[in-house]
C-alpha cells in the first residue's frame, strides 16, 4: 500500500501521469532534440527529479560514439539539486570516452560560483565563451572571473566589451575577443526570439507555407532582401525545370 501510494502521482490517476505513465516510451530520437524546461522546473521536486532522471538516462543511452553536444541552459537550476549535481559531475568526467561534450549556459557566473561543484565544472570546462559584463571589474565580479582563470587584463576586456556584439573566447588553445555583429538579414531570423515574433512567424507559416521567409522579411521592412530571395527561388525553379 505504501509503494502504491507513492507511485500514484506518476500514473494517469495522478497529477503527473501525462509525463511519465504510458504503455511504451514515446520519446523521439531526432538528431537535434530540445526539451523546454521552464514549465517543468516550476512544478516542484516531486516531478522535476523523476522527469530529469529519465531524460538524463535516455540521453546517456544514446551515446554510441557519434559526436554529441549536450547543452544545459540555465545550468544553475540543475546544480540546485544534489542528485543532478552528482550526475553532471559524473558526466563531465566520463562522457569524453563517448565522444560527447557538455555545455553549461548561464546568465550569471555567480550561480555556478556558489555551487559546491564549481571546482569540478571549472576544471572540466576549459573552453569558455564570455559575454560582456560591465560589472566584471567590480570587486565581487572580478573575484568570480579570477576563479575561472581570467587575469586582470582579461577581466578588463570583458568589462569593456560591447553588449550584443562582442564575445570573449578563452581556452587552452588561446584567447580572443570576437566581434559577431550581425546584419539586418541575419537578425531578422536569429534575433526573432520574442513571443510576439514567434507568434507572427507561426501565422505567416500557416498562411504562406514554405514561402513565409519572404513575407517575414517584408513585414520587417527588408523589401530588398525579400525581392532577392524571390529572384533566387525563381532561378532555382527555372534550373530545375
Amino acid at each position: 500500500p505504501g509503494l502504491r501510494q507513492a507511485l500514484r502521482p506518476y500514473t494517469l490517476k495522478g497529477n503527473f501521469g501525462a509525463l511519465l505513465d504510458a504503455q511504451s516510451d514515446g520519446l523521439r530520437d531526432g538528431r537535434f532534440q530540445v526539451f523546454e524546461m521552464a514549465h517543468l522546473m516550476e512544478l516542484g521536486d516531486r516531478i522535476v527529479i523523476p522527469a530529469l532522471l529519465y531524460l538524463f538516462h535516455r540521453i546517456q543511452q544514446r551515446l554510441d560514439g557519434r559526436p554529441t553536444l549536450i547543452i544545459l541552459e540555465e545550468a544553475w537550476t540543475y546544480l540546485l539539486h544534489e542528485l543532478f549535481a552528482e550526475r553532471i559531475q559524473l558526466w563531465l568526467k566520463e562522457l569524453r570516452k563517448y565522444n560527447a561534450a557538455v555545455v553549461f549556459v548561464t546568465q550569471s557566473l555567480a550561480d555556478i560560483h556558489s555551487s559546491p561543484k564549481r571546482h569540478v565544472i571549472y576544471e572540466s570546462c576549459p573552453t569558455k565563451i564570455l559575454l560582456p559584463n560591465s560589472e566584471a571589474a567590480s570587486e565581487q565580479g572580478a573575484a568570480i572571473y579570477r576563479a575561472i582563470g581570467l587575469n586582470e587584463r582579461e577581466i578588463e576586456i570583458v568589462a569593456q566589451s560591447l553588449k550584443k556584439r562582442d564575445y570573449y573566447y578563452t581556452s587552452p588553445l588561446g584567447n580572443r575577443l570576437m566581434d559577431l555583429t550581425l546584419g539586418p538579414l541575419a537578425l531578422a531570423f536569429v534575433g526573432a526570439t520574442g513571443r510576439e515574433d514567434l507568434r507572427a512567424i507561426h501565422e505567416l507559416r500557416t498562411t504562406y507555407g514554405p514561402e513565409w521567409p519572404r513575407a517575414w522579411l517584408r513585414q520587417r521592412g527588408l523589401e530588398r532582401w525579400a525581392d532577392q530571395l524571390t529572384d533566387r527561388n525563381e532561378r532555382n525553379v527555372a534550373c530545375a525545370g
